[in-house]
């Protein structure tokens, strides 16, 4: 299967273990190309206008959404982040939006967050692995 791994940039090394084992279990991932190389992650730069800068400049949202167009599925790393179990933010909500728009199965690594938007990531009826990647497939 062919699976496109979303999430906070503040989760880019969880991004490449995550990659590195779904890629043992025989599927294809992409990632962020920030997750790569943090000189590419807006998630280092210092000021809501450098990542606004950032992202354009390195067309990032697009090239994401490219990625889960190519792609089967996505799994979103939901990890704890600014004291929200779970967090998903802007981006990655655009992210699972797009995804199931086009069709595409939605992982969430852990359950649904207390957050504005809960009643439509319900709604997108997200299968939750409880931390576990191997129940992917």
């Amino acid at each position: 299967m062919k699976i496109t791994i979303c999430g906070s940039m503040q989760f880019h090394k969880d991004m490449l273990e995550a990659k590195a084992f779904l890629e043992v279990q025989g599927h294809t991932v992409f990632i962020p190309s920030g997750a790569y190389d943090i000189s590419k992650n807006e998630f280092y730069a210092s000021t809501e206008e450098e990542k606004i800068t950032f992202k354009i400049e390195n067309n990032l949202i697009r090239e994401h959404f490219q990625f889960i167009q190519q792609s089967d599925a996505v799994i979103v790393l939901n990890y704890e982040k600014k004291g929200i179990p779970g967090y998903i933010g802007g981006n990655t909500f655009l992210e699972i939006g797009y995804a199931f728009g086009l069709g595409k199965k939605i992982y969430l690594m852990n359950p649904v967050p207390t957050m504005d938007y809960a009643v439509e990531m319900h709604s997108m009826k997200p299968v939750v692995i409880d931390g576990d990647l191997g129940k992917i497939g």
